[in-house]
């Protein structure tokens, strides 16, 4: 497989490009992270790096900080004309509408009036509040105005159910949600306030602060409240709450390594150093630098690289609201042109969408702008990423194939762009000072090319979780495996002779679909839900364009079976969104089970595979196989 290095022309501007980075950070993590922490602003210096009580950890303690400071008032300071620079540029979908774009000034004038109004409304430090709302700016400027003042964000996903949207909010016991009238997508208008309306009942959700983007009539009631009307007359400061390093910054519910439903908890000081380096040293970020990355802000890459760490580095994002292949197939491209985007970072899933639509882009684009390419959410696929490399970014561009997880906060796998190597469908070498390994289920380390666990070992990273919001067994899960000292991540990996990893996929009950990680779990509580299907089992298949398509094997005996699938999709697109809906429901006279009962998801995904099922010995019911595979052919 052939390996990529930068270009000459890139390694000129490149923000690191001596490998003995590495070696440097390996030889002591703990001083590597500390040094880099000296460069942010704190009000209050840190008096000890680190501190470890396995499974739980500390980071940067004693020190007192806020991220907005790190955005606006040090980058004040830092660049005189930091003011009038654009922070945010927002392209709506519709074509027809004007793109808005947002000085740093105008940034924070519009963060601090927020954070006045919701102090009003009673809004207080540590408070949790909701943020469900498509890709518009007043989606980052709520996020930054909850961390100005000390609360804690909750965002959620817009394109999930009301249902699911009740979930959230009652496990972190919101008070209060911030959302819009409505938005577009694909066309159509998705009525996101009546979404809203059905999710808050029987929450703790006392008053819902509504955006206005469409002009259209929407349910109303006592507990609204117009934002725009709440921040008008509001003062343009708002002095930043001073934090403790480890104060709780945000939730981000996530699917965890059991398929269960965790709503993570970060915590502020690790985050912002993390955050910070970690796009400033992947992306090279120049001051000049416009970046586009896809991901909604409800999914943690929306956090840390389309919000906070191009805003820390003084730099320019875009947002776009719509789907990138809609009114035509390369509006991302054009979207790309028009602003003259720099650093393009997207799923595989979309790649291989771009691919397929536009299999010879570079005839009509010649992408001069870009300067750096990277992929997130799954592993990128050999084919994807040579076209991706030689028609995007005309082999010019480095190609980052970025690890982590919502647990990471911020990428802990990736080439450097100023060293590389760049090899595709490999992740790269670890973050400088994050150690990393793959083990054997026996905690022995894998040799090269052996398939293993991947684990974090410690310090682990400043910008990882602190646990599972009010649940502390959940959050010592991760540290069940192989002891309190090992954070598995539930991916499988290897290692080449270069020492890069590979990401082999999930080796546990959550699927990545389209990037987004969903837990087998909460599907099939959907599927169950239904009260003609006994139960169910959930796998995933490798598609070509998401990566992984949900397939659901649901126990059902009876008619109308055309009827029932309907219904299924029904409840999972309520419970939990379109996001979830299956690529194909087979209904089965049962499942196949072992002897004490346990369903064998690793059968039914033999049905899609070319491999032979060798030993059906474990299980209690071997005759049901060949019912299910004559199910699966018809």
């Amino acid at each position: 497989m052939e390996i990529y290095y930068p270009t000459k022309s890139f390694k000129k501007k490149a923000l690191i490009k001596d490998k003995k980075i590495y070696q440097e950070a390996g030889k002591n993590p703990l001083n590597f992270w500390k040094n880099l922490a000296e460069k942010i602003f704190w009000f209050k210096r840190p008096k000890k790096t680190f501190e470890h009580f396995p499974p739980y950890f500390k980071w940067f303690l004693g020190g007192k900080i806020n991220i907005t400071t790190n955005i606006f008032e040090k980058n004040f300071l830092s660049w005189k004309r930091i003011k009038s620079k654009i922070a945010v540029i927002w392209q709506p979908e519709p074509e027809n509408e004007p793109i808005k774009k947002l000085t740093y000034e105008d940034l924070f004038f519009k963060v601090c009036k927020l954070a006045n109004s919701l102090k009003k409304l009673g809004v207080k430090k540590g408070d949790v509040v909701g943020i469900y709302l498509p890709m518009i700016p007043e989606a980052i400027i709520s996020m930054l105005a909850l961390a100005r003042m000390g609360a804690v964000h909750l965002v959620i996903f817009s394109a999930f159910s009301p249902e699911a949207l009740k979930k959230r909010l009652k496990a972190c016991q919101a008070r209060f949600l911030i959302t819009a009238d409505g938005y577009y997508r694909r066309g159509k208008v998705i009525k996101l306030k009546e979404a809203a309306d059905e999710g808050i009942k029987n929450t703790d959700v006392e008053k819902v602060i509504v955006v206005k983007r469409l002009k259209r009539k929407i349910p109303w009631n006592k507990k609204n409240v117009w934002f725009d009307e709440l921040i008008k007359n509001e003062n343009k400061f708002c002095p930043a709450e001073i934090l403790d390093s480890e104060d709780p910054f945000f939730i981000l519910p996530e699917s965890g390594t059991t398929g269960e439903f965790l709503p993570i908890l970060h915590t502020i000081g690790g985050y912002t150093v993390q955050a910070f380096w970690s796009g400033r040293w992947i992306f090279n970020f120049q001051e000049n630098s416009i970046i586009w990355s896809t991901a909604d802000i409800g999914w943690i890459t929306g956090h840390t690289y389309t919000v906070y760490s191009p805003l820390l580095n003084g730099i320019t994002t875009l947002i776009y609201e719509g789907a990138p292949d809609f009114p035509f197939s390369d509006r991302w491209a054009k979207i790309i042109e028009k602003h003259k985007v720099t650093i393009f970072y997207t799923a595989p899933t979309a790649i291989r969408m771009f691919k397929e639509k536009n299999p010879q882009i570079e005839k009509k684009y010649d992408f001069k702008s870009l300067e750096v390419l990277a992929s997130v959410g799954e592993p990128i696929d050999e084919d994807s990423w040579h076209w991706f490399f030689e028609k995007v970014g005309r082999k010019k561009c480095p190609l980052l194939d970025t690890y982590w997880q919502t647990e990471t906060g911020s990428i802990v796998i990736s080439s450097l762009p100023g060293i590389g190597p760049f090899k595709p469908t490999f992740a790269g070498l670890p973050f400088p000072g994050i150690k990393i390994d793959i083990l054997k289920e026996n905690g022995k380390r894998c040799q090269i090319g052996e398939r293993g666990n991947l684990v974090i070992l410690p310090p682990f990273c400043p910008g990882m979780l602190r646990g599972i919001y009010k649940d502390e067994k959940k959050y010592e899960n991760y540290w069940k495996k192989y002891g309190k000292e090992i954070y598995f991540t539930g991916d499988g990996a290897l290692k080449d002779e270069e020492g890069l990893i590979r990401i082999i996929g999930r080796v546990d009950n959550v699927l990545k679909v389209a990037g987004h990680r969903l837990g087998t779990a909460e599907i099939e509580s959907a599927v169950n839900s239904h009260p003609k299907i006994r139960e169910s089992a959930v796998i995933g298949i490798p598609d070509k364009i998401k990566g992984q398509a949900i397939v659901v094997f649901a126990v059902f005996r009876g008619k109308e079976k055309k009827k029932i699938k309907k219904e299924i999709k029904e409840r999972i697109r309520k419970k939990i969104g379109k996001i979830a809906l299956p690529q194909k429901i087979f209904l089965v006279e049962d499942l196949p089970k072992t002897k004490v009962g346990k369903i064998m998801r690793k059968v039914l995904f033999y049905f899609f595979t070319k491999e032979k099922i060798e030993d059906l010995s474990a299980l209690a019911n071997p005759e049901i196989v060949e019912k299910i595979k004559k199910e699966i052919k018809k």
